[in-house]
């Protein structure tokens, strides 16, 4: 009892890493209509902000952990900002150009980080009480997992206050739903563009500063190995949906890690791809996407 306790509270913390990232590329497809490949590479820079803020501070404490945090996001932030205004605007409407575009930067950026610091993974000291465990129902759980938790739940939190009581979040959901008509009604929509994509980076940069805790440590293929899963959750999730992709994120990392645990360590992997490749054939809009999304 105590294993499928750790097990399920583990793979929600791996659930929140999925959601944090997939969120973001989730709102900027909702809106933009553009796959951003170049998410996963928002992360690993915003990672190593925080790695590298940390070491400068030089002591695992937790005002440093939040130094770095709020430094991973502010990098996601910026990176996000200037990614939009110099190549996803001059590109607007080509949708295929956008995304090689942002494959580009994303092996560009691999390629940079590996110069600068080398391919092999660099230690992050965190908090004595990160590395701890509390006890929940008898089981042990890892209080980083508890962390990575908390903060999905306030990012999803914050998502849908944004999208349900502010006038950004209404531009939002109604481009979402009829981009043509909100540019008829006289609305800047390049203005809303650049702040979703910029929010998707400050949730990159997010999940890169929890994913560089999770793990102890960066490198450069660490966005890159969790895009992949991002982006299966968005697919199964329903293109456009931050609902669906919470649903999805929970769903897949649960099959992935009691497969893991109870079959082989790998075997989640495949059940994961499975599962989404059963998904666009049962339902190819996702869970709670809309007919015709996935065009």
């Amino acid at each position: 009892m105590n294993d499928l306790i750790l097990i399920s509270v583990s793979a929600l913390g791996l659930a929140s890493l999925y959601f944090v990232l997939a969120s973001g590329l989730s709102l900027i497809f909702g809106l933009m209509r553009v796959l951003s490949f170049a998410h996963g590479c928002f992360l690993t820079v915003s990672a190593y902000a925080a790695w590298v803020v940390m070491q400068a501070i030089g002591t695992a404490s937790t005002a440093g952990l939040f130094v770095g945090a709020v430094a991973a996001t502010a990098t996601g932030a910026v990176i996000a900002l200037i990614t939009e205004l110099l190549v996803i605007r001059p590109l607007a409407g080509r949708e295929l150009e956008q995304l090689l575009a942002t494959v580009g930067i994303s092996i560009a950026t691999v390629a940079l980080l590996s110069g600068i610091w080398g391919s092999d993974q660099h230690l992050l000291e965190v908090p004595e009480w990160l590395r701890s465990t509390t006890a929940v129902l008898g089981a042990e759980i890892p209080n980083v997992r508890l962390v990575l938790i908390a903060a999905a739940v306030l990012v999803l939190i914050a998502i849908e206050l944004l999208l349900s009581r502010t006038r950004y979040g209404l531009i939002i959901r109604a481009g979402v739903e009829n981009r043509e008509m909100v540019t008829a009604l006289g609305i800047d929509v390049r203005r809303s563009f650049t702040l979703v994509f910029t929010l998707g980076g400050v949730l990159a940069g997010l999940g890169g500063a929890l994913t560089a805790v999770f793990y102890r440590g960066v490198t450069p293929y660490l966005g890159d190995d969790l895009l992949i899963f991002a982006f299966i959750v968005l697919i199964v999730g329903g293109l456009g949906s931050i609902r669906g992709a919470a649903i999805a994120a929970v769903g897949l990392a649960m099959a992935q890690s009691l497969t893991d645990f109870y079959v082989d360590m790998g075997a989640g992997e495949i059940v994961i791809v499975a599962l989404m490749l059963l998904t666009l054939l049962i339902r190819p809009q996702g869970i709670l996407g809309q007919k015709g999304r996935l065009v």
